[in-house]
């Protein structure tokens, strides 16, 4: 029998946890899981770059004016998670937020602009600085603007 590694199983429990955060946004509870811990979630909603499967993903957030930024994490994992992923295919998706559905288009931040927005996703929750310490990729921090 083949004992399954330590960032397979960390993966493993991730994938649970958001599973079990996004049936809670979605349950009556929803208003109540929307803030947790001081940070605010939306729920991401792609499209399987792959499977053409529609997804939803709950995610903190912070604002730049009206758009919305994301911070491609996946617990300091070696690679991107699959919302990135999807979001590299396919550019157009959906947020929830505030109890509202909001079309938007992701951009992954560059430069001094992502290193601005980095630095206030990281003030807002400070993992983020030890997720970057445990990965050699560098995290993407993605801006998810509101559609015309």
């Amino acid at each position: 029998m083949q004992v399954p590694s330590v960032g397979r199983i960390m993966v493993e429990l991730q994938k649970g946890v958001t599973a079990l955060h996004r049936a809670g946004m979605q349950s009556p509870l929803g208003p109540v899981l929307r803030r947790v811990g001081g940070q605010e979630f939306l729920v991401l909603h792609t499209t399987g770059r792959r499977s053409g499967t529609p997804r939803s993903t709950p995610l903190s957030f912070t604002q730049d004016g009206e758009a919305f930024v994301v911070i491609a994490s996946n617990g300091g994992a070696r690679r991107h998670p699959d919302w990135y992923l999807n979001l590299q295919a396919a550019h157009d998706a959906t947020v929830e937020v505030r109890g509202e559905r909001i079309p938007v288009r992701a951009a992954t931040a560059t430069g001094d602009d992502r290193d601005r927005l980095w630095r206030r996703a990281a003030r807002s929750y400070p993992g983020y600085v030890a997720y970057q310490l445990r990965t050699g990729r560098q995290i993407p921090v993605v801006r998810l603007s509101p559609r015309g």
